[in-house]
């Protein structure tokens, strides 16, 4: 109790701060105050929820050296200028909410086809369509061969009892995946598409073959998309 009480008292007790070698020490962990108090930032989901806030918000139309900065495809963070103490105040962040699919592990073939169909862009140029024929075709115990030359698939698939044709499908694969915010046109890239299996089931799996080049495309866009959304507006900086 007497132990508790004491130590309560050194706890509100004025610092005190001693000149030992030149060096100035305090016996207390001091934390500084900043003279200009900052709001916590805004949580948004959207790139025109953010937009609509930049506009239609008037101390942003009254000051200047506000930066957006696009930090990743999927989060975008608006700032303010430099306040007194160099310091920036973070108004809103907004952070896509996006459809996730499993790359790099094959997944049972029913579950894969469920999961291009509803969570990949029908862009022109991509081979979604293929992608989904091809697996769509192969059923359990039907694949009698299977090759992979780096450029295609090809599977010789068993139809009716004696029948054999083959289904081709490109490889690498490019595909649009719902990767960024929705606003703005998905990025295109290239996957390596992989099947496997037994006489029970078949499974198949994309694996992601661009080294991520997808990231930098897909932060263009969104700048891009801001810039033009902004541009009445002089004294704000977009960053990719």
């Amino acid at each position: 109790m007497i132990k508790s009480a004491i130590e309560k008292i050194l706890e509100i007790s004025e610092p005190h701060i001693t000149l030992i070698n030149g060096e100035n020490y305090s016996d207390k962990r001091l934390t500084r105050i900043s003279k200009d108090l900052k709001a916590e930032g805004i949580m948004i989901h959207t790139l025109s929820g953010l937009v609509d806030f930049i506009k239609n918000s008037g101390d942003v139309a009254d000051k200047t050296n506000y930066i957006v900065q696009v930090v990743s495809p999927t989060e975008v963070r608006f700032y303010s200028g430099l306040n007194s103490d160099r310091e920036r105040e973070e108004l809103v962040i907004a952070k896509a909410e996006l459809p996730t699919f499993t790359f790099d592990r094959q997944i049972n073939s029913e579950e894969f086809l469920i999961n291009v169909q509803a969570k990949f862009v029908d862009a022109p140029g991509t081979d979604k369509a293929a992608i989904l024929r091809f697996a769509g075709t192969v059923k359990a115990g039907s694949v009698r061969e299977y090759s992979d030359n780096g450029v295609s698939q090809t599977a010789t698939v068993k139809r009716g009892v004696a029948t054999l044709t083959e289904e081709v499908v490109p490889n690498p694969c490019k595909l649009a995946p719902y990767r960024t915010f929705l606003e703005v046109d998905q990025p295109i890239s290239e996957f390596v598409f992989r099947m496997g299996g037994d006489e029970k089931s078949v499974t198949c799996g994309l694996y992601e073959a661009d080294g991520g080049r997808w990231k930098i495309t897909a932060r263009q866009n969104v700048a891009e998309y801001l810039r033009k959304e902004l541009e009445s507006l002089k004294n704000i900086l977009v960053l990719a």
